[in-house]
């Protein structure tokens, strides 16, 4: 209890309140390991990061958007007939996601987590997608040990340092990704290619919900 005081500190005050939604919806994964599979998307509010590539820069602030009890969100998704929840952001773990959790599996649905592993760890998840930036420090090693997934977003040659570096501090049977930066990825997709089919280690990441028009 005295560590999760500490480490979550006013955020167990919000959570129990309700978590900041900035929206909600029912799509196919559009990038990384599972793309191509259908979830039922919860984007928090809530970031201190500020990546200038960030595509959702709106969620970022939590002031002015409804809060939402794990048990609203739970009959949302299930109301889709979701077999699996992706929680994103914004940064998630802002807040305690630890009721969430519970009562989405209680639910028997699958939970998928996107961060930046900038912030302390809550709840249990199915599979974690650590996608860590630059100049922004991963809190806790566990989050390394823990990622299921590993996505670089790559904006130039010199992200390729970076990236490996992150590589060699998860586990062995993590899959690494490298994603190019939307914004230039005509660019930087041969460069991109040709890392991958020397260093094998990584696959590639394509944002295809952007390429089909989804959300």
């Amino acid at each position: 209890m005295e560590k999760e005081q500490r480490d979550i500190g006013g955020r167990k005050l919000a959570a129990e309140a309700g978590l900041p939604v900035v929206e909600c919806f029912y799509s196919l994964q559009g990038e990384g390991f599972h793309s191509g599979w259908p979830a039922f998307f919860i984007r928090l509010a809530g970031c201190r990061n500020a990546c200038a590539f960030c595509d959702t820069k709106e969620s970022w602030d939590e002031a002015g958007y409804p809060l939402h009890s794990p048990e609203d969100l739970r009959d949302e998704a299930l109301s889709f007939g979701a077999s699996a929840c992706v929680v994103t952001g914004g940064e998630p773990m802002l807040h305690d996601l630890d009721a969430l959790c519970g009562c989405l599996r209680k639910a028997g649905l699958r939970l998928w987590l996107e961060t930046s592993g900038s912030e302390p760890m809550s709840g249990n998840w199915d599979w974690i997608c650590l996608s860590p930036k630059k100049g922004i420090p991963v809190v806790d090693k566990a989050w390394y040990d823990s990622a299921t997934e590993l996505k670089v977003v790559i904006e130039s040659e010199a992200d390729f340092a970076f990236a490996e570096a992150e590589a060699g501090k998860v586990c062995g049977d993590c899959v690494c990704f490298l994603q190019a930066e939307w914004g230039m990825s005509q660019d930087l997709m041969p460069v991109l290619l040709d890392y991958i089919l020397r260093h094998p280690r990584w696959k590639l990441s394509l944002q295809t919900h952007k390429m089909l028009g989804v959300r």
